[in-house]
């Protein structure tokens, strides 16, 4: 065994150790460049980031499509102060009607316009809430189908708003 060692040995001058050596650190250093544990001293480059987009297009929502008749609610409400809330009830006797409101902000700065109805059926307790503002988005003039008969409680707040609401039949 010894014998091999030394024919190794001397068959391997330093000057091959050398460059062997110097393959195996180049190996060695590709192969943490290629795994991404270095990654290139190239100096950075002054680039401007632009967001991904995804799809924020607003598509176009059909908005249903209907007439108002006989009215069971009609009124103005403006809201100065978060505070002010009104309370209606209206006995509903034909499943095929809606609700009509048209909001108009009182301040330039919409941020602070929201407004906010919920439309309770006492006898079954299930509530609507529609609005304008905050969570609800921005859309001015709301046109909703409603389809249950009986007594609604109508609960209505908002801030820096005027808005006109209707409840009423629908026509075909």
């Amino acid at each position: 065994m010894q014998e091999i060692k030394n024919n190794i040995l001397s068959t391997l001058t330093l000057t091959h150790m050398k460059y062997l050596m110097l393959i195996i650190l180049a190996l060695i250093f590709a192969g943490a460049v290629i795994s991404g544990c270095i990654q290139s001293s190239a100096p950075e480059q002054n680039t401007v980031h632009t967001p991904v987009v995804t799809d924020t297009e607003k598509k176009p929502v059909p908005q249903p499509s209907f007439s108002m008749s006989d009215i069971y609610l009609k009124n103005t409400y403006a809201f100065q102060t978060e505070q002010q809330i009104y309370v209606e009830e209206v006995r509903v006797d034909n499943a095929s009607w809606g609700i009509r409101f048209d909001v108009v902000p009182l301040t330039d700065d919409v941020i602070y316009s929201w407004f906010e109805m919920n439309v309770t059926n006492i006898a079954t307790g299930s509530t609507d809430t529609l609005g304008y503002g905050r969570t609800n988005g921005f859309e001015r003039n709301h046109l909703v189908p409603m389809y249950t008969t009986g007594l609604y409680k109508i609960e209505m707040r908002g801030n820096r708003v005027k808005v006109d609401v209707i409840f009423a039949k629908r026509n075909p």
